[in-house]
């Protein structure tokens, strides 16, 4: 069984065989970027474009207003109200009277 003093010399070098490991993957992964950098002829905004162009560049969709199905209508009349707004003046007392489906009152 090895001793402290032997794991703790086996830690360290350990650590700087990764240190040296890592060193040289990350020269050979610069490498293979410039190569291709190169090959390709990106340019620095190509690679890494910027977060203000990239939001530039995407459309924004417009906000359009979703029609709503009318709710309360009129029986005199026919008009329609979707009960949003200001409550028209044919609706007079309970709104539930003029509903256009009464299986909405017992649903919500």
């Amino acid at each position: 069984m090895a001793t402290l003093k032997e794991l703790e010399q086996q830690q360290v070098e350990l650590a700087k065989e990764i240190a040296e490991m890592r060193q040289q993957q990350r020269a050979e992964a610069i490498k293979t970027v410039q190569e291709l950098i190169a090959e390709n002829m990106l340019t620095q905004s190509d690679v890494f474009p910027s977060t203000r162009a990239v939001k530039a560049k995407t459309p924004k969709a417009p906000k359009v207003a979703g029609k709503v199905a009318p709710k309360y209508i009129d029986p005199v009349s026919g008009a329609t109200w979707t009960g949003r707004g200001k409550t028209p003046a044919w609706i007079k007392g309970d709104k539930e009277e003029y509903l256009i489906d009464k299986s909405a009152v017992e649903t919500s």
